[in-house]
């Protein structure tokens, strides 16, 4: 045994089959030898050793820890120095790189053929599709105890786009129990629903309605847009109940409402307005830009904002809902893909393009524009709700002075067109530095020619740099 004051572990083929020894200082070392790791510990008898082994502790074959308490060296692991790696051959080097790009491209290919399989088989489901439920020719098999949770996080990486996997999306319409209806319109009704536990929101497309749904169900299908400021789609349905076929569109629910619902309760100061302008901005900046690669999206322009079609979250932001007229741009193929859905949007939100026929049908950022003179609309609806110098107005509608509750397109077309009237703007706003620029975006927004008007990620900014203002005013005080 070594002889000394500290008590140290000892390991490795100087022990002579000791656990502890006593030295001056214990010692962890590993050194490398014919190319293996070697792992000891123990004790440091002498000082002249004490000084080589601990004061010039890495060498280019080993590394020694030094430590002077009881024991110390017990826990203490030290690790591999750098070594120089391996020389690997140019075969081994060429399966490395190589092979990883050929699953890339047979990935790429496989989806591609999914797309255009899954496309045709959404414009032809016959009678007996809807009868028994195999909208895309597959049958479900039992998701048993699986949370919504964990098969949207499955979702996520299956490449199936923003709901869950085809197979399981059948499965979980038909465990889903509908509870209480929460609105109804022209396009149908919205159920709240439970699945396991978890509240879902199940809209049910009225029949006239239906080509919304299988837009809807196509875009979300295909189309990886999971953002925290789009509806989170779950799943689609085609289903027959009570001898009648229902379109089913599964969501997460969200128990506030929509915007327009919202604002006939609710009052905002203008922080809470800034949140739900900025969220509203970024989801359509989302929905407008193309991402390119294995998770990307197309650019897409939604053709019916307004904000009945924007729901109200928990945390004060909103998120876009509502994607029947929606069309999707590919710039690699320049295709423009407006589906076939002959139903247009809602006359007191078109644009004067839109009213008077000159839009460029062709041309993808002719529906943007459209999207943008929308949003300038919803942004005056939210300002109106908001309160300065402890005024605020009741909810109303854009053009409720000027045209009924259900105007026709010629009464729009008058207003925008050849009046070329614009929302009333409301003095008191000008009092307020977050309405001031809310008050300059909208009218930006409701240019009467289309390329003059901003941009959805031009308006996320501007929104974004004044939300950050707001931040740091309120730190200050």
């Amino acid at each position: 045994s070594c002889t000394g004051d500290v008590e140290c572990v000892c390991e490795g083929f100087s022990c002579n089959g000791d656990q502890h020894c006593f030295g001056l200082q214990c010692f962890s070392s590993l050194s490398v030898e014919n190319g293996m790791a070697l792992q000891h510990k123990g004790c440091i008898v002498g000082s002249e050793e004490v000084a080589v082994r601990c004061k010039n502790s890495q060498t280019v074959d080993s590394l020694v820890h030094c430590c002077q308490e009881t024991l110390c060296n017990m826990n203490v692991t030290v690790e591999m120095p750098m070594v120089e790696g391996p020389n690997y051959s140019v075969t081994t080097l060429t399966i490395v790189i190589v092979a990883p790009v050929i699953v890339l491209i047979l990935s790429g290919v496989a989806i591609m053929i999914f797309r255009c399989i899954h496309h045709h088989q959404m414009e032809h489901l016959t009678a007996h599709d809807a009868e028994y439920g195999t909208i895309d020719g597959l049958i479900a098999s039992n998701v048993g105890e699986s949370t919504l949770a964990d098969l949207l996080d499955h979702s996520c990486t299956s490449g199936s786009g923003s709901g869950l996997p085809f197979l399981v999306q059948r499965t979980v319409a038909r465990q889903i129990t509908l509870s209480e209806c929460v609105g109804k319109g022209r396009y149908g009704e919205v159920w709240r629903g439970q699945w396991q536990g978890e509240s879902v929101a199940v809209k049910i497309f009225s029949s006239r309605d239906e080509k919304s749904w299988f837009r809807e169900t196509e875009i979300y299908n295909t189309v990886l847009l999971r953002h925290e400021n789009i509806l989170g789609f779950i799943a689609s349905d085609m289903t027959s109940r009570n001898s009648s076929t229902q379109l089913w569109l599964i969501t997460h629910f969200h128990e506030m409402g929509s915007l327009y619902d919202y604002l006939q309760l609710s009052m905002l100061d203008a922080s809470a307005c800034l949140r739900m302008a900025l969220s509203i901005a970024s989801g359509l900046a989302h929905l407008h830009v193309e991402i390119f690669g294995t998770q990307g999206k197309p650019a897409i322009a939604h053709r019916d904002l307004k904000s009945k079609n924007i729901l109200v979250k928990k945390n004060g932001q909103c998120c876009i809902a509502d994607l029947g007229l929606a069309v999707m741009h590919f710039q690699d193929t320049n295709e423009l893909d407006v589906g076939n859905n002959p139903k247009v949007g809602t006359k007191r939100y078109m644009a004067p393009e839109v009213l008077d026929d000159s839009i460029q049908t062709d041309c993808f950022e002719s529906y943007k524009r459209v999207d943008i003179w929308a949003f300038g609309l919803v942004l005056w609806e939210i300002a109106r709700r908001t309160i300065s110098n402890g005024i605020v107005e009741d909810y109303k509608p854009p053009f409720h002075d000027v045209v009924s509750s259900d105007p026709s397109f010629e009464d729009m077309k008058k207003v925008i067109c050849i009046d070329q009237q614009r929302p009333n703007i409301l003095n008191r706003w000008f009092s307020d530095p977050t309405l001031t620029l809310i008050v300059k975006l909208m009218k930006e927004c409701w240019y009467q020619n289309p390329s003059a008007r901003l941009t959805a990620l031009r308006i996320k900014k501007t929104l974004t740099k004044m939300d950050h203002s707001l931040d740091k005013i309120k730190e200050d005080i």
